[in-house]
């Protein structure tokens, strides 16, 4: 599975933020000054939370969502250029029809009026059919992206990771909007991180709440039933995805949880991420202060402490040497 499948399986939703917003990079000079800044910030940090999002997977061949080729940019464009071509399409019909009307009379018989409403009615059952599958076809129609399952965590990924490490102890909490599990993957402890919406590899018993983390898509979405029971003792819980659609709630214990870390920290850094869905994008201002790295504009720039225009993995490459 790949993240325009992921987003094919969500219900339609119109409200999905700005889209396809200009990438700014950083000058060499105003990045390593930054850079310096943000070492700093992290160093004297008593308590740092991070907060994830699509921008940290993009080096594992997983599209974004609001880039220039994100996944939604790209939906956008789509419908507008399907938009475009209908109403082209209809201007002709009618450019076509007055010039038959004022070029030549045809005399039209019950039969040839029969067949031409059959034709226009199956032309109709036609276009409905395929406007109400176009949402299922056009993120599988978008740039094609690396699997879920084969995917590598990457720089950040490890970064964070390492970070978060008894050993280290730099980071104290990672937060993402990430369905992909390459937080998981990358060893992070599920004490130190949670996935608010939700995760394409984990199921959760519905009775104890126990979870299993899996290498292959559990499937679904909206905590259906994954036709597995949960394997502990005196449990007779079935499993369910933890997957979240557009209008489901945050699960509440990671939420309170989340909420409560940036809460404490002295510095939350967003990583990878646009800030546009909410409730998670507001988290960083609950920290005393917070860093934005990422290549797109955000709502929350003008209140940030630092805002590093680049890729994530070219920062937290240069914070870890």
């Amino acid at each position: 599975m790949s993240s325009d499948n992921y987003a094919g399986r969500l219900s339609e939703y119109k409200n999905k933020g700005i889209c396809g917003l200009p990438e700014k990079n950083e000058t060499k000079r105003a990045m390593d000054s930054k850079i310096k800044r943000l070492i700093e910030l992290i160093r004297t940090s008593r308590h740092t939370t991070v907060l994830t999002g699509a921008g940290i997977s993009t080096a594992a061949g997983i599209p974004d969502f609001r880039g220039p080729k994100g996944i939604w940019t790209q939906e956008e464009d789509e419908k507008k250029r399907m938009r475009k071509d209908r109403s082209q399409s209809k201007k002709r019909r009618l450019h076509d029809s007055h010039s038959i009307g004022t070029t030549s009379t045809k005399t039209t018989s019950s039969g040839d009026c029969d067949k031409d409403s059959s034709s226009a009615t199956t032309h109709r059952d036609k276009k409905g059919k395929k406007d109400s599958e176009s949402k299922s076809t056009i993120a599988a129609e978008c740039t094609p992206s690396a699997s879920f399952e084969t995917a590598k965590p990457t720089i950040t990924h490890r970064a964070i990771t390492y970070l978060s490490s008894p050993e280290v102890d730099k980071i104290q909490y990672c937060i993402t909007q990430n369905v992909d599990g390459l937080h998981m993957r990358s060893g992070i402890s599920r004490d130190r991180h949670c996935f608010l919406h939700g995760c394409i590899f984990t199921e959760t018993c519905d009775s104890c709440q126990k979870e299993y983390f899996r290498d292959f898509d559990i499937g679904g979405v909206s905590f259906k039933e994954t036709g597995r029971k949960c394997d502990e003792t005196d449990c007779t819980g079935l499993l369910r995805d933890t997957i979240l659609d557009w209008e489901d709630a945050l699960p509440e214990h990671d939420w309170e949880r989340a909420q409560d870390e940036c809460e404490k920290s002295d510095v939350v850094l967003a990583l990878g991420t646009s800030l546009r869905i909410e409730p998670a994008g507001s988290l960083v201002t609950l920290g005393k202060k917070f860093v934005i790295v990422n290549k797109q504009d955000t709502p929350y720039d003008s209140s940030a402490e630092l805002v590093i225009r680049a890729n994530v993995d070219d920062v937290m490459l240069k914070v870890m040497n």
